[in-house]
């Protein structure tokens, strides 16, 4: 994992090196010659690295080795991002470089840094602090070198990062949901859920499931959490995520949330428990509690009595790994977990390791695929682990190496259990390793929100771009191989089936964590954690994450401690109060100069940042902030354009940011722009347009009537966009600004958003009211075409009328998947969108003016020569919402034609149509429709398809999913 910090220190060493040759710069403060020598000790310690990861295992000596070596390539990289920050401040302040020569008059050499410099240095000696720097760092790796010597390492034959990249299964092989064995426990288990207690059990009844980490309590518990009979038995079932430690204002809130929807915010545990105890009276619930290390009653106890306000017959389904905090927790009935057969094992193993090869090479692999599960003792998740890496596998020599580790006798962590995850971990890429050890940061049982996780990949510089890769893509890459490696498990996935969130297994936390060697901490904050931060070596503490859950302001001691954390590269702060943050921002920004990733963001907060300190300056090496959600920032302060290097920034949710700084122009590094549900933000400023690195802008507020407010035309120099949302079209009246945007040369430009209304105060009347407003939307709308690598589209309050939309928009949106169109007030006609070959999914909502829909929307007539075409031939999802003058909707015409309409359709969804007076017969009869919902003020309709008494009825009921409301 070191290598992957020390291979891009290299790569910079070399070009700098480069560039100062060819300013032809001479390097009187030693600088260049410093450089030189960094480059050579750190080329021959390279060439041992990947013998010394494997010899850390057992070796303590060579552990702390590497650990010196990690520290010193820290340092490096901190001082490298340095000199680099102030290169490019050069830059963009237009200062010649050539001014940065040490020969030059002083008068000269002065100028080429503003007085106002956060370095806090004069220009003239920012060479010699670099090169001192480099000095100390070279004594360090003299050091380093010397003992390298003593441990007789070998040269790698292949550098690790040459590797080919691993094959890279799908994630649905990965999330495996075929469960082998468990089927007698699975079945024992729900009976004792539905059997009902006696009547002089007082109190739910306690289930425990124990048994060591990996064997399956969770999966069993979910089997039967999930268990259909079970579902019907219980009024409420509430599943919480307890682990360690056992905090009470957590637990007591997640089931509350569960039972109404909602978490209170009393900072009182006597109000959360009297409120738990409301919500279970007279219900009859199932609670599980996952993963519970509990050994104090005096804990387990007042929850204990709040929940035997419940209705008889509910229970408590405890997992634990110790049969101790089960009797503590007063189990009536104690389950214990075994180890899977041989055969069970070896089911799960022949699934993944096998998976996709050829009869011939399963039969020559097979006996030593038997031994190496025999090595994993019957635990399902090491099993599943060491499966997923021999699929990569396909030759006897590499079965045999995993077979003859010699890790498999490593006995340091959990007895031996997280030997196969290790053979694991060791076959991961170096850069991928490096992004594994930081899931570490993150508490467990935590679901992790894979985009979040990527981006604080991208700010730690764990994701370098190749080629025309883009870093965002790489990080999917790298998360796609720590999935397959079945590293990740509990994946969530949206309607295209994508992974969003997952979950991480408490042993390859325990992993992350080992790996990490306390360079990652995280901590709870609610009162008397004060502990757990300083038991930590502070020093070494890389990666912070604080969760502040509700009460007072947080102990003043956390936040001494936090400062004493000069090397942190990570503080990802979560939580509802901020009422500390005007006296402890500030004092965080002098301090933690590392930092390259800084999120303040809250969640049904009460107290909030009421603004961000002008000493943010300080943070150069910057990355990625996020103050999402922070609505009482009402401005951000100038000195935040001093962070060069910021590559994200996330206001989300903002909604009292009224304006953004003036010179956002110098931050050239940013590329996402995350500021939706900002509605007082009314227009961005001018320099915005300089940022060319942009991949993503969600608000992009043009005109607005303000004097420094960008243009339409800003967008020119954006060629790099892949999403944007536009607002503020219909401030615009010149056809010829939309035309300078230059919307056609974003090859990238995959997402987009266009939405017509008027943002200017007071201007919304007069925009209604202004004359051929119809004419100028579609002259507006043409200009910004055509857009043929579009994929998603939303368009809003668009006021043309004639054409309906330019021809040429329909014919370009060759890709377009997803199309959404919102409150057309002047369209009585739907476009013909049926000409779209790709579109999957389409919404039209308030079209206030159309009252028919006919052969105009499918867009298509019969051929010529008497041959079928076919209307929306790829769409699956339709949706018609508030459509509240739609009548008809007749497609007999284009029937009798012979069009083939809707080939794919699986999802009908009507939302109050209230005239509407039926569904086309051809679309309800269709055998691919899957889902039909008739919802709220859809009266008529509502009639029509009745269970049983509707006269369309018989049209529908072979649909499996019906709803209507």
């Amino acid at each position: 994992m070191v290598d992957a910090i020390l291979s891009p220190i290299l790569e910079q060493l070399t070009s700098m090196a480069v560039d100062e040759a060819k300013e032809q710069v001479r390097l009187v403060t030693g600088v260049g010659k410093e450089a030189e020598k960094l480059t050579r000790k750190l080329r021959t310690i390279q060439t041992v690295l990947h013998d010394a990861e494997k010899r850390q295992i057992k070796e303590e000596t060579v552990r702390l080795w590497l650990d010196q070596l990690r520290d010193a390539c820290y340092d490096m990289e901190d001082v490298l991002g340095e000199w680099n920050t102030a290169r490019l401040k050069l830059q963009i302040d237009g200062v010649d470089d050539h001014e940065n020569d040490a020969l030059v008059p002083k008068k000269k050499v002065c100028s080429f840094f503003p007085a106002a410099s956060c370095f806090g240095c004069k220009p003239f000696f920012l060479r010699r602090r670099i090169a001192l720097k480099m000095k100390d760092i070279n004594e360090t790796l003299d050091d380093i070198a010397k003992q390298k010597a003593e441990f007789g390492f070998a040269v790698n034959v292949i550098n690790s990062n040459e590797r080919a990249d691993p094959r890279v299964p799908s994630i649905s092989l990965i999330d495996e949901s075929e469960i082998f064995g468990r089927e007698t426990q699975k079945n024992d288990l729900v009976n004792k859920l539905l059997c009902e207690s006696s009547e002089e059990q007082k109190g739910p009844c306690v289930i425990s499931l124990v048994g060591m980490g990996g064997i399956g309590k969770t999966t069993l518990a979910q089997l039967a959490y999930n268990n259909d009979d079970v579902k019907n038995h219980f009024e409420k079932r509430i599943w919480v995520c307890v682990s360690d430690p056992f905090d009470v204002f957590r637990i007591a809130r997640a089931i509350i949330e569960a039972l109404t929807g909602s978490a209170p915010n009393f900072g009182e545990f006597q109000s959360l428990m009297q409120h738990v105890q409301g919500c279970v009276e007279g219900k009859k619930f199932l609670l599980v509690l996952d993963d519970v290390w509990n050994k104090d009653y005096s804990k387990w106890g007042p929850f204990y009595n709040c929940l035997k306000n419940g209705l008889h017959g509910s229970k408590i389904l405890i997992t634990t790994r110790d049969e101790t905090t089960a009797h503590i927790m007063k189990s009536t009935d104690i389950i214990p977990i075994d180890l899977l057969s041989e055969k069970e094992c070896w089911s799960i193993f022949e699934s993944l390791a096998f998976f996709g090869k050829s009869m011939e090479g399963c039969e020559n692999l097979e006996k030593i695929g038997r031994e190496i599960v025999g090595k994993c003792k019957g635990l399902p998740l090491a099993v599943k682990t060491i499966g997923s890496l021999l699929w990569s596998k396909n030759t006897e020599e590499e079965w045999q190496n995993i077979l003859k580790s010699e890790i498999w006798e490593h006995k340091g962590i959990e007895r031996g259990l997280l030997a196969p995850l290790l053979l694991s971990y060791n076959e991961l890429p170096s850069k991928v390793k490096h992004c594994f050890s930081y899931c570490a940061v993150f508490p467990k049982d935590f679901e992790i929100w894979k985009y979040k996780l990527i981006n604080l990949w991208m700010a730690q510089g764990y994701l370098n771009e190749k080629g025309n890769k883009e870093m965002e893509d790489i990080g999917e890459e790298y998360f796609n191989i720590l999935a397959s490696s079945s590293f990740f498990q509990e994946f969530k996935t949206d309607g295209d089936g994508k992974v969003y969130k997952c979950k991480m297994h408490d042993l390859v936390h325990d992993l992350a964590q080992f790996i990490c060697r306390n360079e990652c901490l995280t901590v709870k904050i609610h009162g008397g954690e004060e502990s757990i931060m300083s038991s930590f070596e502070q020093k070494k503490v890389l990666h912070l994450m604080l969760t502040i859950d509700g009460g007072p302001s947080a102990p003043i001691a956390i936040w001494n401690n936090v400062k004493r954390m000069r090397r942190l590269r990570s503080l990802l702060v979560e939580g509802g109060d901020y009422s500390w943050s005007s006296k402890v921002l500030p004092q965080l920004f002098d301090k933690l100069t590392c930092l390259r990733a800084l999120t303040l963001e809250t969640h049904g907060g009460y107290n909030f940042i009421k603004e961000i300190p002008t000493n943010i300056e300080k943070l150069i090496h910057l990355k990625y902030l996020s103050l999402a959600s922070q609505t009482g920032i009402k401005k951000l302060p100038e000195t935040l354009c001093e962070l060069y290097n910021l590559e994200r920034l996330n206001i989300t949710s903002c909604n009292h940011l009224r304006e953004l700084p003036q010179g956002i122009g110098k931050l050239r590094k940013l590329m996402y722009l995350d500021n939706e549900g900002t509605s007082c933000l009314r227009y961005l400023p001018v320099g915005i347009g300089e940022l060319i690195n942009l991949r993503r802008v969600t608000k992009f507020v043009v005109g607005g009537g303000y004097d420094r407010a960008c243009s339409l035309g800003s967008l020119k120099k954006l060629n790099l966009l892949r999403q944007c949302s536009i607002c503020g079209l219909g401030g615009v009246s010149d056809a010829g600004e939309a035309r300078r945007a230059e919307l056609e040369k974003k090859k990238n430009l995959s997402d987009l958003e266009l939405q017509f209304g008027h943002l200017r105060d007071g201007d919304e009347e007069q925009a209604g009211r202004r004359e051929n407003e119809e004419d100028e939307d579609e002259r507006l709308l043409e200009a910004l075409g055509p857009l043929p690598n579009l994929k998603r589209l939303e368009i809003y309050q668009y006021r043309g009328r004639r054409n309906v939309v330019p021809k040429n928009w329909i014919m370009s949106l060759t890709n377009l998947r997803d199309l959404s169109l919102f409150w057309w007030r002047n369209c009585e006609h739907l476009p013909p969108l049926g000409k779209l070959p790709s579109l999957e999914s389409l919404l039209i909502y308030g079209m206030e003016s159309v009252k028919r829909v006919g052969n105009e929307f499918l867009g298509v007539e019969s051929d010529t020569d008497g041959f079928s075409v076919i209307a929306f031939p790829k769409l699956k999802e339709l949706t018609f919402d508030y459509m509240e003058e739609l009548e008809e909707w007749d497609l007999g015409t284009a029937i009798k034609e012979e069009i083939i309409i809707m080939p794919r359709l699986s999802s009908l969804t009507i939302w109050s149509c209230r005239k509407l007076k039926a569904l086309p017969d051809h679309v309800l009869q269709k055998s691919t429709l899957q889902k039909l919902e008739i919802l709220w003020g859809c009266h008529i309709l509502e009639e029509r398809c009745r269970k049983e008494t509707g006269e369309d009825w018989p049209k529908i009921r072979h649909i499996p999913y019906i709803h209507i409301f």
